[in-house]
């Protein structure tokens, strides 16, 4: 046998065997991403082990003291009251213990095998009511507690009993402890997380990630004191070349003060999103000239196109009812203006509370998709979804800055402009820019929160109460839908948002401006519900997640490919709950995945390893070692 044939062989061998290698990696790429999709078809293999499981913490719960109330750190037991009845709408009355403390209403039934808990956040509360119990005897009393949660339970209890004539009493008292001059207790709550949440957020670190300040846009601290904005935070953005002055002259011009600052640039075309409040314009139509030269400063800041595109999200003949607010065509010449028709924020709280009528307590199965439709819910959320597609498609294919606005500029503004930064930028999908994303655009930005909640506040008809966020989280829901794989976190983070929106346990949605927040001293005495979230984050990470990065979302907002989201609204329902406990599924796949990943990774350098022994060896018969040269035959 020859030399030349031997050294060919060599070579031939070891490309076979780099070859079978990189198959393999392959292979165990594709592995993953099937075993995922399969286990989430096979969970009932696994129904077993998971009723042991089950069993052994009933058994653990039934040693336990079930009567004992798990308290969190700094909250303290107000009043204990025995055989209340929790009048069940779902599985028939129980009776038990009811106990409130300053942070929640805790029942406990051991009438059955299994004990029943009910946990209510006081800060969830919207309203107490007095209701009729009469079949139960006449001296007992009954008491519904209207939620902000979509449920509203009930109780009944004898009056005989001075610590039962107490429990109306205390639950107004804490429920609602700013009409009853306490503090809310999130300033007492004292838990310690490895992470501080509020490091999340630093506007100068997330302008710097846009790229800014650069040459047509600064970093403003004109609003260092909130003279000139006291609802807009400290930093501002805004075009590099517009003096103090004239700053100060286009927020008189604006309500509320509420200047265009920008809220996001494209990294490649600058084309900008920028976010304000309405003109004052007046039944007169009167102009300003600094707010003409502003926009059209914006305009120029963009060389990719010289047009600038107004997104009022008003509907047409509301906001041309209403002594005007508009910007004039003739004024602005540059400037294309398109109505959004979203409605206020009394339609939209109306229509929450007709939903709540449809999924609680009772579902009315045969006209379940008509009682839906007639609540009008989805149709907004489809409204809210148009109005994004349209801005993002705009910055995205037409290169074109942007201006977002409704009337006061905090509500259907966020909604919109933090909608369609979610669609543009990839990095608001991920599990810290999520919450970077809400910190700038609605806490930073002003939304009001204490308003639209209602946070500690007894008075439930208030007509500033609106649940805007809870439609944006929804509008979130439905992306994430559409595209399964492109967000990091999962539907669990979402609900534990929704949950202390409401629960007064962290400082985050508190209060109504930075200002308010930075008088409150929110950051230096309460916790961030980041802290929670991120001490755990594996409990809200999707596993199917692949980072796609400079990806433009574009989801189908027609009400066809909308739905009701379940997982929230009917949660309460113990009739419309998963069989399967879906975020221990989701848990168990992202473990999978990390093990496949580390095999994965460990293949790859194996093949790394035969690709440089390979590389060796044509290495040592190559023309300079003396060797003959390879050719490829043709």
């Amino acid at each position: 046998m020859s030399p030349q044939f031997t050294k060919t062989n060599v070579c031939v061998c070891v490309c076979v065997c780099v070859c079978v290698c990189v198959c393999v990696c392959v292979c165990v790429c594709v592995c993953v991403f099937v075993t995922c999709f399969c286990l989430m078809s096979m969970c009932d293999l696994q129904v077993s082990r998971r009723t042991n499981l089950r069993q052994a913490f009933k058994d653990v719960r039934r040693q336990a003291p079930m009567d004992e109330v798990p308290l969190v750190p700094g909250e303290t037991i107000k009043t204990s009251v025995k055989d209340v009845m929790y009048i069940c709408p779902f599985t028939g009355a129980v009776t038990g213990t009811l106990t409130v403390t300053d942070y929640k209403l805790y029942f406990v039934s051991l009438e059955r095998d299994t004990p029943f808990i009910l946990d209510v956040n006081l800060g969830a509360i919207s309203r107490l009511e007095t209701i009729s119990v009469q079949s139960l005897g006449e001296n007992t009393s009954g008491l519904e507690i209207v939620c902000k949660d979509m449920r509203s339970p009930r109780f009944a209890y004898k009056m005989e009993e001075q610590s039962n004539l107490e429990i109306l009493e205390v639950l107004t008292k804490y429920a609602f402890p700013l009409s009853n001059e306490l503090s809310l207790f999130a300033f007492q709550y004292k838990e310690q997380f490895p992470e501080d949440g509020w490091k999340v957020y630093d506007p100068v670190a997330e302008y710097k990630r846009m790229g800014l300040p650069n040459e047509s846009w600064t970093i403003s601290k004109i609003n260092s004191n909130y003279e000139v904005c006291d609802t807009y935070p400290a930093l501002l953005v805004t075009p590099t070349s517009i003096k103090e002055d004239e700053i100060k002259r286009v927020a008189s011009f604006r309500v509320k003060h509420r200047i265009p600052v920008l809220s996001w640039i494209h990294p490649e075309t600058q084309a900008t999103i920028v976010r304000c409040s309405k003109p004052m314009v007046g039944p007169t139509d009167r102009r300003c000239k600094e707010d003409e030269h502003y926009l059209q400063t914006i305009i120029d800041a963009n060389a990719q196109s010289h047009k600038l595109t107004i997104f009022d999200a008003r509907q047409n003949i509301v906001a041309k009812a209403k002594d005007g607010g508009l910007e004039n065509e003739n004024f602005y010449p540059n400037m294309d203006l398109n109505f959004l028709e979203i409605p206020n924020i009394h339609v939209m709280r109306e229509s929450l509370r007709k939903l709540k009528e449809v999924v609680y307590p009772t579902i009315d199965e045969p006209h379940w998709h008509s009682a839906i439709d007639a609540t009008h819910w989805l149709q907004y959320i489809r409204l809210l979804l148009v109005g994004a597609v349209k801005i993002a498609d705009k910055v995205e294919s037409s290169k074109s800055s942007v201006v977002v606005h409704c009337s006061d500029g905090w509500d259907r503004t966020a909604q919109l402009t933090s909608l369609s930064m979610l669609m543009l930028d990839s990095y608001y999908r991920t599990l810290r820019g999520f919450q970077v994303l809400l910190e700038k655009e609605w806490i930073s930005f002003g939304h009001k929160f204490a308003a639209r909640v209602g946070h500690g506040d007894e008075n439930h008809a208030n007509s500033e109460r609106s649940p805007l966020f809870v439609q944006f989280i929804d509008c979130v829901w439905q992306m994430m839908r559409q595209f399964p794989t492109a967000f990091e976190f999962n539907e669990l983070f979402l609900i534990t948002i929704l949950d202390h929106l409401y629960s007064c346990l962290f400082g985050t949605f508190l209060y109504n401006s930075e200002q308010e927040r930075v008088e409150k001293e929110v950051n230096g005495k309460t916790v961030s519900l980041w802290s929670y979230i991120n001490s755990q984050s594996e409990d809200f990470t999707n596993p199917f997640y692949v980072d796609y990065e400079n990806h433009v979302l574009y989801p189908v907002a027609s009400i066809r490919h909308l739905e009701l989201w379940i997982g929230y609204y009917v949660r309460w329902n113990p009739r419309m709950r998963p069989q399967m406990p879906v975020h221990q599924n989701l848990k168990e796949l992202l473990y999978l995945r990390a093990e496949l990943q580390r095999k994965v990774e460990e293949l790859q350098k194996e093949a790394s390893s035969s690709h440089s022994i390979s590389s060796s060896s044509e290495h040592a018969y190559s023309p300079s070692n003396g060797g003959t040269p390879l050719h490829t035959s043709v």
